[in-house]
């Protein structure tokens, strides 16, 4: 029989196994856990090595292309189109007709005119006349108030009326110059109601239609009836922001691409840069001041018309054999010391974005050994879209982490543990998560 003593030493024995199974599943349940822990820490990344490049620095920008000349026409006369010679499109050449304006009103005042200096004409006839009788009447006074045979209030009258003769034929002389400049005026008027070209060149607008009623350009702004283009050269004209026109320099290279001619990128140089600001939505959050620069075509395509829309990217500045980095590798932060710190990478650098003056940022990359991380401090140059130059920092042939952007701009800190993801491993890995 079981003694009370025994019963006791069993149940010590079994609860004694019982710890060490407990302590044993613990220490199995943490070790695993450390040893999972350790894995998850571990960021999967993207490395790519430091190498030289050749960079091009540019500056995009969107506008519209414009003929080298342009000539808008417009009436002097006033009046109905009873002739319209082109069609919008139509190639013109220098002296073709264009236009003619019903001329009835002006002949109708050429005639008045005529009239106005005719009748000026007679009345200088008349007032001479008149000032050889009053001058005979002066000098017969004279000699008979030289013989006390006139009174001087006769001579007085004599001579007041010989003044006032040579005043009216004088004035009469000057109504004649007047009307016969006006009579000129509307002569020359009435002769451009016929409108001839002024220049060789294509009809790009066409404004009014035959039958219709036209001001003319002789005493206000007038009716614009249509426009001559000369299409051998062509322009795009493009507004730039502000804070890139300082970079843009006369004769800068530029690849013109038009929306309408998406096969061909065309070649051009920069020969105006603009000095007046052209600013939209001012005084709102929305403002912006552009400055227009004006882009010569080297090539041309018959397909091309003024008004097309074009985007262009101006090369302000070429950079060879410089050491770079994918642009998406460099971030920054404002604490070199904090991982938290690190601010919205990668920098897709933006030239002469607005920054608070009293930010203290720092351009970093991460650089690695394969296992671990450490920022690396770098001073930046130019860059395009895909590469950006390193002034200094780094040398060439150190590993710079490139992806992903969460990786970069976040999850990274120094000291942090990476994992290693070729390109085709992360294609492969894409490709299986599609097909999930």
């Amino acid at each position: 029989m079981t003694t009370i003593k025994e019963r006791k030493k069993r149940k010590r024995r079994l609860g004694l196994l019982l710890l060490v199974a407990i302590v044993g599943l613990v220490a199995v349940f943490g070790a695993a856990t450390l040893f999972l822990g350790s894995k998850e820490t571990a960021i999967l990344v993207s490395v790519e090595p430091v190498d030289r490049a050749t960079i091009v620095q540019t500056v995009s920008a969107i506008g519209r292309l414009q003929p080298e000349y342009q000539v808008k026409i417009s009436s002097e006369a006033s009046g109905e189109i009873m002739y319209l010679g082109v069609r919008d499109g139509d190639t013109v050449r220098t002296g073709q007709l264009l236009v003619r304006i019903q001329p009835d009103i002006l002949q109708t005042q050429v005639e008045q005119f005529t009239a106005s200096a005719q009748a000026s004409k007679l009345i200088i006839d008349a007032n001479k006349a008149e000032v050889d009788r009053t001058e005979a009447d002066l000098r017969r006074v004279s000699e008979l108030y030289k013989k006390d045979f006139a009174s001087r209030e006769e001579l007085d009258r004599a001579t007041a009326a010989f003044q006032s003769a040579t005043s009216r034929y004088l004035s009469s002389k000057s109504d004649y110059i007047r009307s016969q400049g006006a009579l000129k005026q509307t002569k020359a008027t009435a002769s451009r109601t016929t409108i001839l070209s002024p220049m060789d060149g294509v009809v790009t607008t066409l404004a009014v239609q035959r039958g219709e009623k036209v001001v003319g350009t002789a005493q206000m702004q007038g009716t614009e009836i249509l426009r001559i283009s000369n299409l051998d050269v062509m322009n795009a004209w493009v507004d730039v922001d502000e804070n890139d026109v300082a970079l843009i320099s006369l004769g800068d290279t530029v690849r013109v691409r038009v929306d309408a001619l998406r096969d061909r990128t065309f070649n051009g140089i920069v020969y105006e840069i603009g000095n007046s600001a052209r600013v939209s939505a001012q005084g709102t959050q929305e403002e912006v001041v552009n400055f227009q620069v004006r882009i010569r075509l080297l090539d041309r395509d018959a397909k091309m018309r003024p008004g097309m829309s074009c985007n262009v990217d101006i090369e302000t500045e070429t950079r060879r054999n410089v050491l770079a980095v994918p642009i998406q590798a460099v971030t920054v932060r404002q604490d070199a010391e904090r991982k938290s710190d690190v601010q919205q990478g990668p920098i897709l650098e933006r030239r002469g974005s607005r920054r608070d003056s009293a930010e203290k940022v720092q351009n970093i990359v991460w650089t690695t050994d394969g296992r671990t991380v450490r920022a690396a401090n770098v001073e930046t140059g130019i860059s395009d879209q895909g590469k950006i130059e390193i002034l200094k920092g780094v040398k060439q042939g150190d590993n710079v982490v490139v992806g992903p952007y969460q990786a970069v701009s976040k999850l990274l800190g120094p000291g942090s543990a990476i994992k290693v993801e070729t390109a085709e491993a992360r294609k492969d890995r894409f490709r299986s998560m599609r097909q999930q």
